[in-house]
């Protein structure tokens, strides 16, 4: 399924590129619904290159729970924005290091040459500070059964218990806090 989404999305890209020469494209939605591979099956058939929304998770200091109560708070939205979207929008080459909760450290530098096409790809790349930028918005879901599934076969039965009581809840007052899925160009349903 997720060819035939990426071909459908790639001829929208097609369509503005006509009108415009370099173009941002967001990938939000709900976690198990497809994001990853929507963007992974894009990158494939063109090569445009991909920034992980998951790469800019709260660093230690960033996770109060003030922050992390607020709709998108679970996103260095201040890193985001100074490190990829910022050279991003001038189209200038940049590199930036994905933060590993795991160790509460950045992992190795990756490098992004901005082409014609650049994916952002995760949760909360459609939050009120960022959206504006983007030229395409797409939004996955899928209902829970099948989440559920998808997350239990890709993070095991306790990467889900962690997903039904932290990710999804926050994920979900972010989506209804900011109206998300209203706000983009597609939404597919990948069920």
């Amino acid at each position: 399924m997720e060819n035939s989404i990426a071909e459908a999305i790639l001829i929208r890209i097609e369509e503005l590129l006509l009108k415009k020469s370099f173009l941002l494209v967001a990938i939000d939605g709900r976690c198990g619904s497809g994001k990853t591979t929507l963007a992974e099956a894009i990158n494939e058939l063109r090569g445009y290159p991909i920034v992980y929304m998951d790469h800019f998770y709260p660093r230690l200091k960033q996770r109060t729970e003030e922050r992390l109560n607020e709709p998108g708070g679970n996103l260095d939205r201040e890193r985001f924005l100074k490190e990829v979207m910022a050279p991003l929008l001038r189209q200038e080459p940049f590199s930036y290091r994905p933060y590993n909760p795991m160790v509460h450290d950045f992992s190795p530098p990756i490098s992004i040459t901005p082409v014609d096409v650049v994916i952002i790809e995760g949760s909360y790349s459609l939050h009120p500070e960022l959206i504006s930028n983007y030229d395409l918005r797409i939004f996955m879901t899928v209902d829970m059964e099948e989440r559920i599934r998808r997350i239990r076969e890709r993070n095991g039965e306790a990467g889900l218990e962690m997903f039904i009581e932290k990710w999804i809840p926050m994920e979900e007052h972010y989506f209804k806090t900011f109206k998300t899925e209203d706000q983009c160009d597609f939404v597919f349903d990948t069920g």
